[in-house]
């Protein structure tokens, strides 16, 4: 411990701004984007867009997945322009599209927003990691990106706990000022106590050089057939990993009876109920999803010290069916007990599988090709934020939304209804059906489940686990245990 400590004392200042920055950058997107799905979907009464799953999925899909194709270009803006500079355009172009996000209605609108939002978030993302990367040493670096990446999950969990309580309070606007602030916050701590004296030297080559040079370097790397499986493999992983955040929140708001789990849990704490329920009458979603980070953040030390113990394959596997499980605990039941106990489930296969993977591929790097390799680690990230919008939008619509199953009992029995739309929200249309079946709200969203089973989009989003943990066990199976016996053979003879 005390070496942990001496360690400490080793880090620039550059460092610790770094680290700073990266908490409140996260807090400020995970405290929008915990939420958006329900904002994007919401009934227009209490302030949110009303929009269509399919739309939401559209949204959220695409330009989450354009996010993180982005650094490609704008790391190379950041070696030509300087860090500090990449930043201030970052900050600026994040608290501009945080605050208009809650100003613009309409599908178009907010899509082009958001796509402003994500362009502010890749400029950030490269420059915050390259700083750390430049302020640390072999003596340090572990150590140093442990930190950077708790700090990570602590953003992402206070992001989320904050917007909670705002919008139960204030109402949904006041989360895009919220996120709009913190990023605020950022430029001042970077313009009071960033020098750029901790970043490299300028790139000097053209920008369109130094972007296909990029290119060139991350399609070197996936001639590697071992890491270009391996890639398609994680995009599995990754489409089940984003329903968390796509899909798992307006699943709770449509099903789960959030009331009563308020009731069950103040019977063991009423702090807690109360902070989960943001000061409100019901659990928000959005704190139930906020379990997984905050388990991360108690648990991942504890977890990573299990998983070195094991082959980094083996724990990728393990770690894929504890998600598995989780995950369709947390969309089969709609019981919210059962749906937290998911949510854990699943925070535990995350940690044993995500940082697994980035160290695996390091590992099966060639000797050199060792941030060649690493490059290309975005790419089934894209791919799994890409493939998700269909299962968050239009799967979702199709199978589980309970206001387009409704509609559909509603005309099954030929009672009529009106229009969802700028005069008759999804509120108003949920009170009148319940009215003309005669039905109280809980009873009717019980029927529906009964009728209609919207859990059974449990059963592609368990699929996908399942392939992909098959694919990664005939990968093992293949692959990588032969190599490792030719590479003990060698060994051996030496």
């Amino acid at each position: 411990m005390m070496g942990v400590f001496s360690k400490l004392r080793t880090f620039k200042s550059g460092f610790w701004v770094a680290s700073a920055m990266e908490l409140l950058e996260r807090w400020a997107w995970y405290g929008m984007f915990a939420v958006l799905a329900l904002y994007l979907t919401g009934s227009t009464d209490e302030g949110a867009l009303g929009l269509s799953h399919t739309e939401k999925g559209q949204i959220m899909g695409i330009v989450t997945a354009i996010l993180y194709l982005l650094p490609i270009f704008t790391g190379v803006i950041a070696d030509m322009i300087g860090f500090k500079l990449s930043l201030i355009i970052a900050y600026l172009i994040l608290a501009s599209g945080y605050y208009f996000m809650g100003e613009v209605e309409g599908y178009w609108p907010v899509f082009f927003v958001f796509l402003w939002v994500a362009l502010g978030a890749a400029m950030f993302k490269p420059v915050a990691s390259a700083i750390v990367t430049k302020t640390t040493d072999e003596s340090n670096s572990t150590l140093g990106f442990g930190i950077f990446y708790m700090m990570v999950n602590i953003g992402g969990f206070i992001g989320p706990a904050f917007s909670s309580t705002l919008r139960t309070k204030y109402g949904w606007k006041i989360i895009f000022i919220q996120a709009a602030v913190v990023i605020l916050i950022n430029l001042v701590i970077l313009l009071l106590f960033y020098r750029e004296s901790d970043r490299m030297q300028r790139q000097k080559e053209r920008f369109g050089a130094a972007v296909m040079r990029a290119l060139k370097n991350i399609g070197a790397a996936l001639m590697d057939k071992k890491l270009t499986v391996l890639l398609v493999i994680m995009v599995g992983f990754w489409t089940m990993f984003n329903q968390l955040f796509y899909t798992l929140p307006t699943f709770i708001e449509d099903w789960v009876d959030t009331a009563r789990l308020k009731a069950q849990i103040a019977g063991f704490s009423t702090w807690i109920a109360e902070f989960m329920s943001g000061g409100g009458d019901r659990v928000n979603p959005e704190m139930m999803i906020n379990i997984d980070a905050g388990a991360i953040v108690l648990f991942q030390i504890i977890v990573s010290a299990f998983v070195q113990r094991m082959r980094h394959v083996s724990a990728m596997i393990r770690g894929f069916l504890v998600s598995i499980i989780g995950i369709g605990l947390s969309f089969y039941f709609k019981d919210g007990l059962y749906v937290i106990v998911g949510i854990v489930i699943f925070a535990i296969g995350e940690m044993m599988t995500n940082p697994t993977f980035s160290s695996f591929i390091a590992l099966i790097s060639p000797k050199g090709k060792e941030a060649l390799y690493m490059g290309t680690y975005f790419i089934p990230v894209f791919l799994g934020n890409f493939f998700t919008g269909f299962i968050s939008g239009n799967l979702y619509e199709a199978w589980s939304d309970k206001l387009t199953l409704l509609q559909r009992e509603m005309a099954k029995r030929s009672i009529d209804m009106p229009e969802v739309g700028t005069q008759f929200s999804k509120n108003e249309y949920y009170e009148l059906a319940a009215q003309k079946l005669q039905m109280t709200q809980q009873e009717m969203t019980d029927m529906l489940w009964q009728t209609y089973h919207p859990n059974k989009i449990w059963y592609v989003i368990v699929g996908i686990g399942v392939f992909t943990l098959l694919a990664l066990y005939v990968y093992d199976l293949l692959v990588i245990r032969p190599n490792e016996r030719r590479e003990e053979a060698a060994k051996a003879e030496l």
